[in-house]
C-alpha cells in the first residue's frame, strides 16, 4: 500500500497533508479517549505491540512493488481485535514512520498519504464491528463469518485509497489504469489471507485468558461490550 514515489507530485500533495493531519489528529482524539477510560499504562502499552507487530509486517513479511504501489501484509484488522482502536492507530502510524526513517527515507514525503491509505480503512473497520458483532460477544469468540466482513473492509478500503491516489496523481491513463489492475490483482492475496490470520490469532488468544486483566489487550477481547 506504500506509494511509489511521483505518483501525486507537486501542489497534489497539499491533499495529503490535510488528509494525513486528519487521520492523525483523530487518532489522538481516540488516544486520549483511551487513556481516561482505560488509563495511560495500558494505552502505551498496548501501542508499543501495535508498533512492534506493525514494524514487523513491513520489514519481514514478504513485500513487494506491484504496478503503482507495494503489496504488504499489514493485518489492520488483526491489530484492532487484539489492541483495539487507539492503539492500533498509533500502531499503523509509529510503524509506518519508524520503517521510513529507518529503511525507506524515500517515502517519507508520502506519509500523508500513506497514513491516510492505512486508517480511514481501519476506521471503517471499526464503525463497521460495531454494527454486526452483539455487544455480548467477546471477539475471540467470533466466527470466520463475522471476521470475514472486517478483515475485507480493511483491504478493500486500501485498495480504493491506493486507487484514488493513483488516480487523482496520475490521471486516468493506460499505464495508471494498468497499474492499479495488476495491485488490485496482487491484493487479492491478502484479502484471502488476512480472515484465515485473524482467527488463528484469536483462537491462540483463548490461551491468553489469564492476561484479560492485564490492560495488555482491548477489554473487548475476552469480556462483552460493556
Amino acid at each position: 500500500m506504500h506509494i511509489e514515489p511521483g505518483i501525486v507530485n507537486g501542489a497534489k500533495m497539499l491533499l495529503s497533508y490535510g488528509t494525513g493531519a486528519a487521520v492523525l489528529g483523530y487518532a489522538a482524539k481516540l488516544a486520549w479517549d483511551t487513556a481516561k477510560r482505560d488509563g495511560l499504562v495500558s494505552l502505551v502499552a498496548r501501542a508499543v505491540m501495535s508498533t512492534a507487530a506493525v514494524f514487523t509486517f513491513f520489514e519481514i513479511l514478504p513485500h513487494y512493488p506491484v504496478g503503482v504501489s507495494e503489496v504488504h501484509f499489514i493485518f489492520g484488522t488483526t491489530l484492532y481485535l487484539l489492541f483495539g482502536l487507539a492503539p492500533a492507530a498509533i500502531g499503523l502510524a509509529l510503524g509506518l514512520l519508524l520503517q521510513g526513517m529507518l529503511f525507506a527515507p524515500f517515502d517519507l514525503p508520502q506519509y500523508g498519504i500513506n497514513i491516510t491509505t492505512l486508517l480511514v480503512p481501519l476506521y471503517a473497520v471499526h464503525y463497521l464491528a460495531q454494527r454486526i458483532i452483539p455487544k455480548d460477544t467477546p471477539y475471540v469468540e467470533l466466527k470466520y463469518s463475522q471476521v470475514l466482513p472486517l478483515s475485507a473492509m480493511y483491504q478493500a478500503g486500501i485498495v480504493s485509497w491506493v486507487t484514488f491516489w493513483a488516480l487523482y496523481g496520475q490521471g486516468f491513463t493506460a499505464e495508471t489504469l494498468e497499474g492499479l489492475l495488476k495491485f488490485d490483482s496482487a491484493y487479492l492475496l491478502v484479502i484471502i489471507v488476512e480472515p484465515v490470520v485473524d482467527l488463528a490469532v484469536l483462537a491462540a488468544a483463548k490461551f491468553l485468558h489469564a492476561w484479560k486483566d492485564s490492560g495488555l489487550f482491548t477489554r473487548r477481547l475476552f469480556s462483552p461490550a460493556a
